[in-house]
């Protein structure tokens, strides 16, 4: 199955579902609402009872499983092992390191009374766990035997964030985060870019569908305790952009202050080398603001959790057990395939749901196509739908969901290049950064000019050397700023 088979974005076939009145507000009307309505109508998570809270809804969760499946097997291939720590932490192990307990002060959420008690000492539900971690690390690591120490824990964190939104920005939410030490400071250097090469730019780009652009941050974006950081930034549809994970190299801060040490091979004292790294539910906002329209969710099939839904249009003359032949056959083929048989809800409801969704193709199964051999397969991405031999249906099926993946991150790529430009000067980067990304090098721009179009809410999104790879410092000869709007 090619390309021109199933036509091109330019030209598209509108299913039934898809020519009814939209149930979204357009993008192009109010990207935020449109966002607000895709939460609801597709069923993915609501906002909590406390502010800046939110509830997950099980089809937002399948998503999430996968995404930390998929995560979580490539950050186990990088060496790492899962623990899990304390969701409380003293407050005394924040204070040991200066600039990170300043920079995540407005954000702490801390415990005062406990069981109908003062607390002698007051405890802070995590906001991120290098502190706790470092404390453990300390008492594990004696040895350069011991390094490096690679762990992960997959928790919740708790941010108190005055604007909040929904996977973008909540006071509490999903995530992992990696801890290690390191023998040496290339060592640690080394693998803090692997984490954002390798499992967390491989995975956007190959199970999200998500062109990211990786490089470093500036002194004045990078994480509270840190001497470098790394990052994934993405372009969303509406042109801002959206950091999508982040990996840190720690130095020695943090391994000084807790006492991260071990004995070297010559049996001298050395302290270690540490880094944190993580990706967290902003990932599903992400998911939406890149690849969804007007009609809702489009899912890469990689991600999906459902890839395939076969609708039984009308029940009669065999539609339904034929429909569910289809199913067992397609999770026979290893295709996450789902049987929607509720003939009791119309059709078209029920077409508009899954559009919604953004489940990647949709098998429509009738008793006028059966009398004739075949069914009908509907593309989400390009709304098309082909009417082809039933028998074929499990070949038709694999070949278009791996053209619906490469089509999505063909679309997305293409989205991004056209609306980033290369500019000269400050004034250009402000005026550019209101359309996508603008592209200025970092020696033009500066400390100084970052701070004047800080003030316009633009920020630098990252540091990339000229052929778009993470330079080695801000010095480095050639080195390009990305600067945007952000969520």
């Amino acid at each position: 199955m090619d390309q021109d088979h199933w036509g091109t974005r330019s030209c598209p076939v509108p299913s039934l579902a898809m020519a009814k009145a939209p149930v979204l507000t357009p993008q192009s009307e109010d990207f935020p609402r449109w966002y607000q309505d895709i939460l609801a109508k597709a069923e993915l998570a609501d906002n909590g009872p406390v502010r800046g809270t939110m509830v997950i809804r099980p089809y937002g969760y399948s998503l999430w499983e996968r995404m930390q499946a998929e995560v979580d097997q490539r950050i186990k291939a990088a060496g790492a092992e899962n623990a899990y720590f304390p969701l409380f932490i003293p407050q005394s192990y924040l204070t040991r390191e200066a600039e990170h307990v300043e920079g995540f002060s407005p954000e702490l959420a801390v415990v005062t009374h406990a069981g109908g008690k003062e607390l002698e000492e007051p405890v802070v539900v995590r906001p991120t766990s290098e502190t706790v971690i470092g404390e453990y690390m300390s008492k594990w690591v004696q040895s350069h035997r011991d390094l490096p120490l690679l762990l992960n824990q997959w928790a919740n964190v708790v941010r108190w964030e005055l604007r909040t939104r929904i996977f973008l920005r909540t006071s509490e939410f999903l995530w992992q985060e990696g801890h290690t030490a390191h023998a040496t400071e290339a060592d640690a250097s080394a693998y803090a870019l692997q984490i954002l090469h390798d499992v967390y730019r491989a995975f956007m780009v190959d199970v999200l569908a998500i062109p990211v652009l990786i490089g470093r941050k500036t002194r004045q974006e990078r994480f509270a305790g840190a001497i470098n950081t790394l990052a994934c930034e993405a372009m969303m549809r509406d042109g801002k952009a959206l950091q999508m994970g982040t990996s840190h190299e720690l130095g020695q801060n943090f391994a000084k202050v807790f006492d991260i040490s071990f004995q070297d091979t010559s049996g001298e004292q050395q302290t270690a080398w540490t880094t944190s790294w993580g990706v967290s539910t902003r990932m599903m906002g992400g998911l939406i603001m890149c690849h969804g329209d007007d009609t809702g969710l489009r899912v890469p099939p990689r991600l999906a959790a459902t890839q395939v839904v076969v609708m039984v249009i009308k029940d009669g003359d065999g539609a339904g057990e034929a429909a569910a032949r289809l199913v067992s056959e397609l999770q026979a083929a290893g295709v996450r395939a789902k049987l929607d048989g509720r003939t009791d809800t119309s059709f078209g409801r029920r077409s508009i749901d899954w559009e919604l969704k953004g489940v990647p193709v949709r098998v429509e199964v009738g008793p006028r196509d059966l009398a004739n051999g075949e069914v009908t397969i509907v593309r989400r991405d390009l709304a098309e739908k082909r009417q082809v031999p039933i028998a074929e249906v499990g070949h038709r099926v694999e070949m278009l969901l791996e053209l619906i993946q490469s089509d999505l991150l063909a679309e997305a790529s293409e989205r991004r290049d056209t609306n980033t430009f290369d500019v000269s000067t400050i004034e250009e980067a402000r005026e550019a950064a209101q359309q996508g990304f603008a592209r200025i090098p970092w020696a033009t721009l500066g400390e100084e000019g970052e701070a004047k179009l800080a003030e316009d809410a633009i920020t630098v999104r990252c540091l990339q050397s000229a052929d778009g790879q993470v330079p080695a410092s801000e010095t480095e000869s050639g080195v390009v700023a990305v600067v945007a709007r952000a969520y």
